[in-house]
């Protein structure tokens, strides 16, 4: 029988030569092994002893479970390396990218960082993610990080994490190449078996009952974890438990005690994903798609969580799915909503399932709407520049004067030793800049500090200004035309910014576009993809976030031309390749006229624009892409 300590550890007792030997290796595999399986051994050196037992430590030997004659891998733990290439706004070029090796958690660190990133999605001030005991007196503690004993002062051990079944399996996606800034785990996937019984809410608010086994054989959902099925016992055994400890506590401690039958039972041809968390700074980026891929290897390969029978298919069960397209990237397949209302995608790993698949969404009159898809692009295309943007024979003179009249006397003598008395400085900042800019275009402007690029910006923004504008957006000679149904949004920092009130996030993006599910889409683009910051406000936010809260204010305009200067100026530089990539992106998808200044190289070649502008001594070079 296994033995089970934590979650990153425990022992199976085998006999192997007529002897007992201990295998150590994780918890979580440990509990799905009963008294009397084969197992295959290939041992990478000899039995150790300590004290009275026999031990094989984790790097010590492999291991198979035969199960109905075949041969199932289960030790070492599986584990693979990936790499994420990033490629710039027409994807054609690798700007960047993420060397990623997934594994199953086998630490208790790796535990401690799901318990981390778990924080990330359910964090509030009422919420605490994890329940932890302490291995010398056994109290039990609620707390988001690892607590120590009050009375024994020793560092508790992680006992449950909220919202997982003992069945579940975890996959950290673990980064092999990172900055000294960087986090070590990135994300993490659970894997639990199906849910015990799944029916489906129809358009018009009809249940029809038990829809999988209507597409799929019932062996493959069942028999799946299930623990309530001796409910009067377990609810006396939990009202007790409730008195003493609390509900959460008495949920977690009877949790273990009914989990063990129920894991022994369980034997499914299936799988569910029950998790995916990618941490906040990486959302959007491509790690929750290379999340599910490995995770869908991961059960093909191992079986996972049973280690027993071949799995035909993977569910998941994911709100969020609609308002984020990660699933159907991955390649799953939207088949219905469940009977509370929350939308159900499948992934075929045999062919079997596939043509099932396949067939349901073919022949179901409700299916055959929707036809496997989910996520709708919410934003969608502006209505584009109907013409270019044209500056002919622009020029703005900076002018400036030099008194020292008015300084204390003894600057004032310090100046004069230098000949400096009174002086009237006259330069152009621009002269005679002749360019278009075309519809859809994505412009990058570039040049030193001082050099014209802000001024630039203003000539172009004050002829897209209703009404009387200020003289400093006005060129001195020349014209600047913009087209009748320019939709500006601009941010010059100090000067023209988004305004917000005392709403979060969400509210602030969702007035202006009048749609919730359009707010969180448009804050996923900019990088600010968690339900923390959907419902921060803006003072609550670190200045980076500020950056990204403001650039998603714009985009929430729909502009069809969007002006940004110093573009991510308060973001390190991979936040800011991402943040560019994003908007880069969207900008060509959406047909925005994008222009931005920044003095970035990592931003420019994120966006690859179609032309760059530099700006100095009074004149604007252009460079055209592939000139």
């Amino acid at each position: 029988m296994s033995r089970r300590g934590y979650k990153w550890f425990g022992v199976l007792p085998v006999e192997l030569g007529g002897e007992e030997v201990l295998l150590w290796m994780t918890g979580t595999v440990s509990q799905w092994f009963s008294e009397g399986e084969e197992v295959e051994i290939v041992l990478y050196d000899e039995p150790k002893r300590f004290k009275d037992a026999l031990i094989l430590g984790p790097k010590d030997y492999e291991l198979y479970r035969i199960w109905e004659g075949e041969r199932v891998p289960v030790w070492p733990l599986w584990r693979r390396e990936y790499v994420l290439e990033r490629k710039d706004s027409l994807n054609a070029r690798r700007v960047y990218e993420y060397r990623v090796v997934a594994r199953e958690a086998e630490t208790e660190e790796d535990y401690i960082e799901i318990v981390n990133l778990e924080q990330h999605h359910y964090a509030s001030k009422e919420e605490v993610v994890a329940i932890w005991r302490c291995p010398i007196c056994g109290r039990y503690m609620q707390s988001n990080i690892q607590p120590v004993c009050p009375v024994d002062h020793v560092p508790m051990k992680l006992q449950e994490i909220r919202g997982s079944i003992p069945a579940s399996r975890f996959l950290v996606l673990e980064l092999a190449s990172r900055r000294e800034y960087e986090p070590r785990i990135v994300g993490y996937v659970r894997i639990d078996t199906p849910i015990p019984l799944m029916n489906r809410r129809l358009p018009d608010g009809r249940v029809e009952k038990l829809i999988r086994e209507r597409v799929f054989p019932r062996d493959w959902f069942h028999p799946t974890f299930w623990p309530l099925s001796d409910r009067k016992k377990i609810l006396k055994k939990y009202r007790e438990l409730r008195e003493a400890y609390g509900s959460r506590i008495a949920r977690a401690i009877i949790g273990e005690e009914i989990s063990r039958e129920a894991l022994k039972r369980a034997n499914t041809m299936a799988a569910r994903i029950a998790r995916v968390v990618v941490h906040p700074d990486y959302r959007g980026d491509g790690v929750g798609v290379l999340a599910v891929r490995a995770a869908l290897e991961w059960v093909a390969e191992r079986r996972i969580p049973e280690m027993k029978r071949r799995k035909h298919l993977i569910e998941t069960i994911a709100m969020m799915a609609k308002y984020n397209p990660f699933f159907e990237k991955a390649g799953f397949k939207y088949m219905w909503d469940t009977g509370s209302g929350r939308p159900v995608l499948m992934y075929p790993l045999t062919e079997e399932a596939r043509r099932r698949i396949e067939e349901f969404l073919e022949k179901d009159p409700v299916a055959r709407q929707h036809k496997g898809r989910l996520y709708k692009d919410r934003y969608g295309r502006v209505e584009p520049l109907s013409k270019p943007v044209e500056l002919k024979g622009v020029s703005k003179t900076y002018t400036s004067v030099l008194d020292v009249s008015r300084l204390p006397e003894g600057l004032r003598e310090v100046l004069l030793a230098f000949g400096v008395e009174k002086r009237v400085v006259e330069k152009y900042v621009l002269k005679d800049v002749n360019l278009t800019i075309n519809p859809g275009e994505i412009v990058v402007i570039v040049g030193a500090s001082g050099a014209g690029k802000t001024t630039l910006l203003r000539m172009i923004i004050g002829a897209a200004m209703k009404g009387e504008k200020p003289s400093h957006y006005k060129p001195d000679q020349g014209t600047v035309r913009v087209p009748e149904n320019t939709r500006l949004a601009a941010l010059l920092p100090g000067e023209i910014e988004p305004t917000f009130a005392s709403e979060t996030l969400l509210e602030h993006v969702a007035k202006k576009t009048g749609d919730a599910a359009v707010a969180v889409e448009v804050l996923n683009m900019v990088g600010l993809s968690d339900a923390v910051f959907y419902r921060a406000r803006f003072n609550e936010l670190s200045t980076g976030q500020k950056e990204r809260a403001k650039m998603a204010s714009l985009l929430a305009d729909k502009p069809n031309l969007l002006i940004i200067d110093e573009f991510t100026a308060h973001l390190d530089t991979l936040t800011a390749q991402r943040v560019a990539r994003k908007i880069g992106q969207l900008a060509r998808k959406a047909g925005i006229t994008l222009v931005v200044a920044t003095h970035k190289p990592e931003v420019i070649d994120a966006l690859n624009p179609d032309k760059i502008l530099f700006v100095g001594y009074g004149t604007v070079g252009v460079k055209e892409k592939g000139g």
